[in-house]
């Protein structure tokens, strides 16, 4: 603890802030603030390193997601010991899916720390689950798979996520659709119906179209992202 406090006196007041907000909502104080502080550098905030390579958190947010992903299997496995594999699939995309993950880094208040330069807001959407899962890649790196893994199950899933309720919810919207129209014998699909802005501010915008009729519309950083927005609304019509 003195050596803590000791480390905290030579930071920046920045640091400082971000040192506190750390042990706060992880238990521990950081070994390697650096790490901490890629992970709440979103790309459009970041400085190229070499040519090509960005100081940002996207490299971080690939080894936390694949931690969150591998804690929450060993969760649910233990958790629902009769459970088949397709329950504990659907389980697993419920839990580390953006809308989740986005909730719990806003909880977390990470969106405070969080560096980034957006001017469209429709793509801001799943920054702060991407933060979340940089900031957990960053943590298995400054203390290692067990603490890291600990984090996941204690701090994210059982305390902030409702696994009853989760069990209930079906937010697979593009199937629903697809289940929708065989039912009702109705051709579905998605027109791209522009592509706006350029490099991070990117977007696409996507129709989803029912007998040739455009019905509802959906935003996204991605195609799959928007046409996905798209089968929400129009779920909502129904």
């Amino acid at each position: 603890m003195l050596r803590a406090l000791q480390i905290m006196l030579t930071k920046s007041k920045t640091d400082r802030r971000i040192i506190r907000s750390i042990k706060n909502i992880t238990g521990y104080y950081p070994k390697n603030l650096r790490l901490y502080k890629i992970a709440l550098t979103h790309k459009t905030a970041s400085s190229e390193i070499k040519q090509g390579v960005y100081d940002s958190n996207e490299r971080l947010e690939f080894l936390g997601d694949a931690i969150v992903s591998s804690a929450t299997a060993d969760f649910l496995y233990k958790k629902f010991p009769y459970k088949d594999e397709g329950f504990l699939t659907k389980m697993r995309a419920k839990i580390v899916s953006r809308e989740s993950l986005n909730r719990v880094s806003m909880k977390f208040g990470l969106h405070e720390l969080l560096e980034f330069q957006f001017h469209h807001n429709n793509i801001a959407k799943s920054m702060n689950g991407d933060a979340l899962e940089a900031f957990i890649g960053a943590l298995y790196l400054d203390r290692g798979f067990d603490v890291s893994k600990e984090f996941v199950i204690e701090k994210i899933i059982k305390l902030h996520l409702d696994i009853d309720e989760l069990e209930n919810v079906d937010n697979d919207f593009k199937s629903r659709i697809v289940e929708w129209s065989q039912k009702n014998k109705m051709k579905v699909e998605y027109t791209v119906v522009g592509e706006y802005g350029k490099g991070f501010d990117k977007y696409y915008e996507v129709a989803l179209v029912v007998d040739g009729e455009s019905k509802t519309m959906g935003k996204g950083k991605n195609k799959k992202t928007a046409e996905k927005a798209a089968a929400e609304e129009f779920l909502k019509t129904l």
